[in-house]
């Protein structure tokens, strides 16, 4: 396949240097794959205590063909806002998408409208949930809201009706059936013309299900424990809220009839705490969760490798650029969490790999902080398109070629606006070492909020000395300093991004009140 890339673009440079005409560079293809909640600790190639147990050889594959962001983080950590953001390179603020429960409208400007009027076919196939009609791809067919794991519905533009009605049925597993379509859907494509696919798995989100093929994978084996699974909350980490405990799963799992037609898709159900403390229970709870992630994450692997076999099959694989990632983190286990959400590592960071080919070779790693507002300026990159105005986020072509600009962000902005009293609205900054988030805990009028508010309280972590975050060192002395530094390019961060919460009194004296406390 390299073989006879180099041969073709050998002749181009002898045709241009014959005629002396400049031949037009050929665009790439692009086909982005993005699944739901697919956590780097479930990945393999972030190593990691389960990392000799996922089945994941084709993002392997991938790594080992292309480059691992070691520091792709998302800038808001739950689905739909994520999803606006990778397809706008806004954060929420702009493109009004905060909460589960906003839309994206379809008058806006998306990186599939840019590629669209530059040349490109455009398609998306999968989970969407992002309310309206999608805007900006010449094709489409996707869940409606979260769509089932078994005989998925899918909805056209034909059959759309509204945002949850409408659609048909197909037969089958939806990780299979979201990657068969897709491959479809390139066979047909107009081969004259460079294509955009976005493929997206509701894979891995709870409630975890799996093909039958994976129901016995890892069946017997009891699985690492992480080393805060047992943590029991602020009195003894110092973290200001409760969180997504466990616990809560464990009651879904033990009671799935008040919502039959979602609850009752989690697999193995019975389940059963019988005669089992606490702890007991906890770790049982965990096992299950933990074994169910990684067997419907085995089912999103199988579809990569589906995936990458036909781009090579149909001679395209030089000339595509590959990109697997997931819409956020999810805990497992750790803090004895499940869900995202949070600032906290296994929330914040989205795994991301990208293989092309043309521009570099595999087996690299780079650990820039790159954020999911990027995603949509490294393709109009690819496209040859200039970066539209509407994007915030930057191209890291460059960087993924080894020549990172001398101006590369050194930190982030992160917010979380959906308020809940166990996971509290909040925002912060992390670099490369360290972060700082102020926990404000208030509604704000947020959709899908809880109005119940939680003490305003700050969180610091040295990501170098305690990298699990297990202890907050906010009041420790010895950080005095690089906190009130922090603060300092908070604000700063703040401005630079338009979040002035001017719109939110309460919030701007809020930030009055406990910014030094």
């Amino acid at each position: 396949m390299r073989f006879r890339f180099d041969l073709m673009a050998a002749a181009l440079g002898v045709l241009s240097a014959c005629t002396g005409k400049q031949v037009p560079e050929e665009k790439p293809n692009i086909l982005f794959i993005l699944s739901d909640d697919h956590t780097s600790q479930a990945w393999g190639i972030y190593g990691g205590i389960l990392k000799d147990y996922v089945h994941a050889p084709n993002i392997g594959r991938l790594a080992n063909e292309g480059v691992v962001l070691d520091n792709c983080f998302c800038t808001n950590s739950i689905c739909t806002p994520s999803r606006a953001t990778i397809l706008t390179g806004q954060y929420s603020h702009h493109n009004g998408v905060y909460t589960l429960a906003n839309a994206l409208n379809p008058d806006s400007m998306n990186i599939a409208k840019v590629l669209q009027g530059n040349g490109y076919q455009t398609a998306i196939i999968g989970k969407w949930h992002l309310k309206k009609q999608p805007a900006g791809f010449d094709y489409f067919n996707v869940l409606p809201g979260q769509g089932r794991y078994w005989n998925p519905i899918l909805k056209t533009k034909d059959n759309w009706e509204d945002g949850y009605g409408g659609g048909k049925e197909y037969e089958g597993f939806s990780t299979d059936v979201i990657a068969d379509l897709s491959i479809d859907w390139m066979k047909k494509r107009d081969k004259t013309k460079p294509f955009m696919m976005m493929c997206h798995f509701k894979a891995t989100h709870e409630p975890f299900d799996f093909p039958d093929r994976y129901k016995n994978l890892l069946d017997g084996v009891e699985l690492p424990e992480p080393e805060s699974l047992y943590d029991s909350g602020p009195e003894t980490t110092g973290r200001t809220f409760k969180g997504q405990v466990l616990e809560n799963l464990r009651d879904r799992y033990l009671d799935n009839t008040k919502n039959p037609n979602y609850w009752a898709q989690y697999p193995e159900l019975p389940f059963s705490v019988d005669g089992l403390d606490a702890r007991e229970q906890r770790k049982k709870t965990y096992q299950k969760l933990v074994k169910d992630f990684i067997r419907s994450g085995a089912a999103i692997d199988d579809n990569i490798g589906k995936l990458l076999d036909f781009l090579e099959e149909e001679g395209i694989a030089d000339n595509t650029v590959v990109i697997y990632t997931a819409d956020q983190g999810y805990f497992l286990g750790e803090h004895g969490f499940f869900d995202k959400r949070l600032i906290y590592e296994e929330s914040l960071r989205m795994p991301f790999v990208i293989r092309y080919p043309k521009e570099f070779n595999g087996g690299r790693r780079i650990d820039d902080i790159i954020l999911n507002i990027d995603f949509a300026a490294l393709l109009a990159d690819y496209a040859n398109v200039e970066k539209p105005d509407f994007i915030e986020g930057r191209s890291f072509r460059n960087n993924l070629k080894g020549e990172t600009p001398e101006d590369w962000r050194k930190s982030m902005y992160y917010r979380y606006w959906l308020h809940l009293v166990d996971r509290p609205g909040h925002f912060g900054i992390r670099n490369e070492r360290y972060k700082l988030a102020f926990f404000y805990g208030q509604p704000l009028d947020m959709a899908g909020a809880q109005q119940e508010t939680t003490e305003p309280a700050w969180e610091f972590y040295d990501l170098q000395k305690d990298p699990h975050e297990n202890d907050n060192a906010y009041h420790d002395p010895a950080y005095a300093g690089i906190i009130k530094e922090m603060k300092e390019e908070l604000i700063l961060l703040r401005k630079e991004v338009g979040d002035s919460d001017e719109s939110y009194p309460v919030m701007r004296e809020l930030v009055e009140t406990h910014w030094n406390n």
